[in-house]
């Protein structure tokens, strides 16, 4: 397709999206005050990610109730404002939860449903939206009749703990997924599994089934791959410590729960955080947080008024030695699909990206303050003066990586990409044993990799929800493969036959044990192949379905076989048909 095309491909989906029906007046006002209860009780920007963009129309209607939020058009564009009364919108919150709880158990008693289209409800009028319709799903307006879910996290922490899935039903994150992607929780837990690592003396963190590159222990040693980080206001002292043990250096405060680069600053000196330090989110958690078990149940209250106030913060030794490319800092976002914890089930994706800044990098103290040369992400990069709308200011991870080549060697890029993808796996192990498995969910991580500038790479942070609107005619392309090869991975069809080590796009690197690479191979780590999707996916449903004959002519045989065969063979034609011919598309 044309970058042309392609263009006018988006606008003509994007006036569809704007201009669809919203969800019914009454139901989504409950689900709007939902959410503005949640932005007043937590960080202002945190909550941010969970406000919806636009409120329904007092005309709107739907011919199925709904108590879901209102559709978000993009990821990018939210309000972080609400005007929603605290105690109205909590109490317009617990009327919501016990709405749709209250569904739920109507739901329990009727039978459940068999056959029909495969039905999908998102939250989401973007790329995800667009590959649902590709696949000829039929969207849901219900709260419960639906076969997937593609929601935003404020669903999962107020309505996924009091309900009951059926088994055929999906959604797209663990009930505490926070554990791999707030960033002091990320931390905690690498910090847990390094200790544990060295109290062990080091373990293998595979069966034996991994290859010569990674049969080798795991020990404290390899979970250096994040920098020396702490949690403010808890660990202020141990940061001061180790600041003062470092002149000179640079640090980095993070809201703990923010996205989008909002929040973020750096600093050289103690006394430039002073503002942060006697604000009043610092103030709170410091009062908190204090010794005393004695009081009053007031100032107990208060106390725990002041606690959800309060917002904190994680501080990171900044990396001020990236590598460079034409003298601009950038980041690498790849994609990590979880359909299991228990045994860690992990796929990669093919396929990513380099967000770069758009002004040239330096470390001189008057640019500290300037985003445009510290920070990648695209929702600040997009709006500086330099910024190169054809373009995104991204580069596809494969052209990087034959940069790389070109530039350090083979050997090098290889050891390099496959440090990038035990990171990967090692922050998963190190969140294994506190994540509540769920047969019911999946997860789409977006990994943020910076490298420096002796190609070590450095996690920067996971997203739980990594942004999925496209910005460019390239982008849409890769955003669009990339959710139906999840879709194809997720397997809501029940196609595939559970021992596939490539499906579409994502390659299987870990299935109780690191999955074993062909020691012929020069490069052995998938992330930066060609991505042969296309071709993969035609010969795998092929293959699927010449078993699936084979079996059922082994099991009936004769005639009635023959009948069962065609039949069969239709349907999962069709079924297959449909998705490649998704995937041909994108």
């Amino acid at each position: 397709m044309s970058a042309a095309g392609s263009r006018a491909q988006m606008r003509e989906r994007e006036k569809e999206r704007m201009g669809r029906t919203q969800r019914s007046h009454n139901a989504s006002n409950v689900a709007s005050a939902a959410a503005a209860s949640s932005s007043a009780g937590g960080s202002r920007n945190a909550a941010a990610a969970a406000v919806p963009l636009s409120s329904p129309s007092p005309s709107s209607s739907s011919s199925v109730p709904s108590a879901s939020p209102p559709p978000r058009v993009s990821d990018d564009d939210i309000d972080p404002d609400s005007d929603v009364d605290a105690e109205d919108a909590a109490a317009n919150k617990r009327e919501y939860i016990n709405r749709v709880v209250q569904m739920w158990k109507d739901k329990a008693k009727k039978p459940q449903r068999t056959g029909g289209p495969l039905r999908f409800k998102t939250t989401f009028r973007n790329t995800i939206l667009d590959v649902f319709r590709e696949r000829g799903w039929k969207e849901s307006e219900s709260e419960v009749e639906w076969d997937i879910f593609w929601t935003n996290k404020e669903w999962i922490r107020l309505i996924y703990d009091k309900i009951h899935l059926e088994q055929h039903q999906r959604v797209n994150h663990f009930r505490n997924f926070y554990e791999l992607t707030r960033k002091d929780l990320l931390i905690k837990n690498l910090k847990r599994a390094k200790r544990l690592l060295s109290k062990n003396k080091g373990h293998t963190d595979e069966d034996g089934s991994g290859g010569s590159v990674h049969g080798a222990a795991t020990h404290a040693s390899h979970y250096d791959f994040f920098p020396d980080t702490y949690s403010l206001p808890a660990e202020y002292s141990l940061f001061v410590e180790a600041f003062k043990k470092a002149p000179g250096s640079s640090w980095i405060m993070k809201p703990i729960g923010s996205s989008q680069g909002k929040g973020i600053f750096l600093f050289e000196k103690l006394h430039q955080i002073s503002e942060w330090k006697s604000g009043y989110q610092y103030r709170a958690n410091v009062a908190t947080s204090g010794g005393g078990g004695g009081g009053s149940g007031a100032n107990s209250n208060t106390q725990q008024a002041d606690e959800e106030k309060a917002e904190k913060y994680i501080v990171q030794r900044y990396l001020s030695d990236p590598l460079l490319i034409g003298g601009k800092k950038f980041d690498l976002r790849i994609y990590c699909l979880v359909t299991n914890f228990n045994p860690l089930t992990c796929y990669m994706y093919r396929e990513g990206f380099a967000r770069f800044s758009s002004t040239r990098f330096t470390m001189v103290k008057g640019d500290l303050d300037n985003a445009y040369v510290h920070l990648t992400n695209v929702a600040i990069q997009k709006k500086g003066d330099d910024y190169d709308a054809e373009s995104g200011g991204k580069w596809d991870v494969r052209s990087l990586k034959l940069y790389l080549m070109d530039r350090f060697g083979r050997e090098r890029v290889n050891n390099l990409f496959v440090a990038i993808q035990l990171i990967c796996i090692r922050s998963l192990l190190s969140v294994q044993k506190v994540i509540i498995n769920d047969k019911n969910s999946f997860e789409l991580y977006g990994y943020d990799i910076l490298i420096d500038a002796s190609l070590k790479p450095w996690l920067i942070e996971v997203n739980a929800s990594p942004s999925l609107t496209a910005n460019t005619p390239k982008d849409y392309q890769l955003k669009l493969a990339l959710l139906h090869d999840t879709m194809n991975v997720v397997d809501m069809e029940r196609r595939l036959t559970g021992n596939e080590e490539q499906i579409g796009g994502f390659d299987l690197i870990y299935r109780g044990g690191f999955v074993k690479f062909n020691s012929n191979c020069t490069f052995t780590a998938t992330l930066g192949f060609h991505n042969n999707r296309t071709k993969q996916l035609k010969k795998m449903w092929k293959n699927i379905r010449r078993k699936k004959q084979q079996e059922q002519t082994t099991t009936t045989g004769g005639t009635t076989a023959g009948g069962t065969n065609a039949t069969t063979a239709t349907g999962s034609g069709a079924s297959a048909g449909g998705s490649q011919s998704s995937s041909d598309k994108s």
